[in-house]
This record gives C-alpha cells, structure tokens and sequence, in this order.
C-alpha cells in the first residue's frame, strides 16, 4: 500500500478581511448602535490556521459569522480567494454544540448521504460511499452511520459536524470554540483528528477559541481581540510567549498553571 500523497499547498491567502465593521441597533434613549467589530482586518493563507481570541465579547464570534456569511457586516469587505476547485459552499462552520447542528430524527449515514446528494449532486451509490469514507476520515466507522445524534457521545458527534462540514470540500473551515464543551480527553483528540485534517488537505483553519491552550496546539497564527478591535496579531508562539499589549498579557495570567492564583487574590 502506497502513502497518501500530500497535497501541495498553494501559495497566497484563502481569506483577506479588510476594515470590517458591525454595528447591532439598540433600543436605547441615545439611539445608538452598539459596536461588535470595529475596523478588523486580516489574511488567512491556504492550508493555514488562525486563531481569533478574546473575552467573551470581544467580538470574535461576530467576525467568524459574518465570514461565514451568518451575519452581515455593516462595512468592510469579506474576499474568500478560492483554489480553484469545486466547493459546493467554500466556507464552513463548526459549532461547539454539535447536536444543534444535525437534525435529531435522522441516523448519522443516512444524513451525509442526503447531504451529498441535494449539496454535491452525486448518484445514491456513489452518496453513501463517500459517507462512509468521510466517516473514516473522522474515526468513525458503519456501526455509528446507522445510529442517531442522541446515541453518540460529545465527541463523536463533534466529529460527524466535521465530517458534515468537509463533505461540501470548503476552502476554509470555521471552529467556533468547537472543543470547548468537550471534556479533556476527548477534546485532545478532535484536535489530533483536525490536525491530521490539515496535514492531508488544504482546507485553511479560522479557529474561534478563549482557549490559549488549544489555540497553541492547532494554530499558526494568533489574533487578539477586545472591545471588536484588534489589539495584537502575530505567530501563535510569538504572541503567547511574548504579548506585547497589556491586555493579551492579562488573558495569558489569567490561564490556571500551578501555583496560579487569580490577579484579584494576589492583590
């Protein structure tokens, strides 16, 4: 048996975010709206991984959804380059609830297979063959094809929503805090399984976490955010191991290690 030949890597970004803007209305005396994401931008290169991380509500969240056209930006531009390749839909996003994402009344196989006939148009055979081989690719076999969302674990549903994702072949795939509900165990190995993803293919990473953790695990490239700006952006190990704004160091203090107390008891 011959290895799998690594695809090559094309060269240029999948993703070029330019002064990116939303404003949500509010309902407030002042009538004015409140401000997600403010003047962000960014390249995400072909085969790569970026992280984008901050608090909860720093606006990260936002900027994933409107790549992946969930939301609507109220200024900036959005460019996804392409490769060149047939992509029924180029950018796909992964949640970090899995059961939300597939519909509970269908059995796992039966479910992809429909997926790539209406999405992809492939015959009923040639449907349920690549069902079954994107089940490989995520470590899951015909024994959890024929069994429903509610009969899987955490993980394994995680890796069917990935699956899901990879069977429209996208050129970028979006993780929103996809292993955060996972317990640690599991979650290392959906991020060995999306490591393995990105050695066998092309597919770029935008990777949405508050995880620093995971972040230097699975990324290239890291990107902080605050208040809907960005504050820093840089190599993952180059921002982690040496943040230069005050508030990427005050995320990294945060992060439990021995002997860690939180800021507010050590003051």
């Amino acid at each position: 048996m011959t290895e799998a030949a690594i695809p090559a890597r094309d060269t240029g970004p999948a993703l070029i975010v330019e002064h990116l803007r939303k404003e949500f209305p509010t309902r407030s005396r002042d009538g004015k709206a409140v401000i997600a994401v403010d003047d962000v931008g960014f390249a995400l290169e072909r085969g790569g991984s970026l992280a984008v991380v901050g608090e909860s509500g720093s606006g990260k969240t936002t900027v994933a959804r409107i790549v992946a056209g969930l939301e609507r930006a109220t200024g900036g531009t959005v460019t996804v380059t392409g490769s060149g390749k047939r992509s029924a839909r180029p950018v796909q996003m992964v949640f970090q609830d899995p059961f939300a994402s597939l519909d509970p009344r269908q059995r796992i196989g039966a479910g992809l297979t429909e997926l790539l006939r209406v999405r992809i148009g492939l015959g009923r055979a040639a449907a349920l063959e690549r069902a079954t081989g994107l089940l490989a690719e995520v470590g899951l076999d015909e024994q959890h094809a024929a069994r429903l969302p509610r009969d899987l674990s955490g993980g394994q549903r995680q890796r069917v929503a990935i699956a899901r994702a990879l069977a429209l072949e996208p050129e970028i795939l979006i993780l929103d805090e996809a292993v955060a509900a996972l317990d640690v165990s599991v979650q290392a190995q959906v991020l060995n399984l999306l490591s393995d993803i990105r050695e066998r293919t092309t597919v770029a990473f935008l990777f949405v976490s508050h995880d620093l953790a995971v972040v230097r695990q699975v990324t290239d490239r890291c990107l902080v955010m605050q208040h809907g700006r960005v504050v820093e952006e840089g190599r993952t190990a180059e921002v982690l191991d040496h943040p230069r704004d005050p508030y990427t160091q005050e995320l990294l203090d945060a992060v439990p290690r021995p002997g860690w107390q939180p800021r507010r008891r050590r003051a």
